[in-house]
């Protein structure tokens, strides 16, 4: 009986300094690092109240509600420093974003049908792996105004601000969600060449959900 006693604790002893010796040496799962190179695709939509008026100032000024879809991709790259991080990111937008006048049919359109940003981001990670994040920085666009017999466009440089929120589903997939305000200034178009013209200015809200993945 004494032997069987002394086996089990022998037993019972090795048992527990072995599985002290596992719970040591088991690796300790990392927090999740940001730091990397990442692209991905986003899609949204957009809406703002788009202004036309006579150049030079004078009455006959229209506002126009528009409202449209986008989608496009975007890359980036991400540095972090304990709970914060930095980051710098482009992206490059196919749009539908339109106001128009009707009167018996269309007769006036304005539209963003492309735009793209280059921006900054500064973000804090309040939990592992769920990020959130100021922006903004450059804006590009590509500005259409049509009518019976008219189709001009420019392309226009203003300014993006905004903020958005990021998770990390995996080591390197990440769902975001997005909200931006853009601004392109004014574009002055002169439909027949003389010293009337019409002044556009497009500012328009972005809201957007998209995947990214970091290498």
């Amino acid at each position: 009986m004494k032997q069987i006693l002394l086996a089990t604790a022998l037993v019972l002893a090795t048992g527990t300094a072995y599985a002290a010796d596992v719970l040591q040496e088991a690796p300790v799962a990392a927090s999740y690092d940001w730091t990397g190179a990442y692209i991905g695709v986003n899609a949204g939509g957009g809406f703002g109240t788009f202004k036309l008026s006579p150049s030079g100032g004078g009455p006959g000024s229209i506002d126009l509600s528009a409202s449209g879809f986008l989608g496009g991709i975007q890359a980036g790259y991400n540095w972090q420093a304990g709970q914060f991080v930095y980051g710098v990111e482009a992206d490059f937008q196919g749009a539908d974003i339109k106001g128009d006048l009707s009167i018996s049919g269309p007769f006036l359109e304005t539209k963003i049908d492309w735009f793209g940003t280059l921006r900054a981001r500064i973000g804090y990670t309040p939990v592992d792996r769920f990020l959130v994040y100021g922006t903004g920085g450059l804006a590009y666009g590509h500005e259409k105004i049509s009518a019976p017999g008219l189709d001009l466009s420019k392309t226009k440089v203003g300014w993006t601000v905004g903020a958005g929120a990021e998770y990390a589903i995996t080591n390197n997939w990440s769902l975001k969600s997005e909200y931006l305000y853009t601004d392109l200034g004014k574009a002055t178009f002169n439909p027949g060449g003389g010293g009337v013209g019409v002044d556009v200015k497009v500012p328009f809200h972005t809201v957007r959900v998209g995947l990214n993945y970091k290498f």
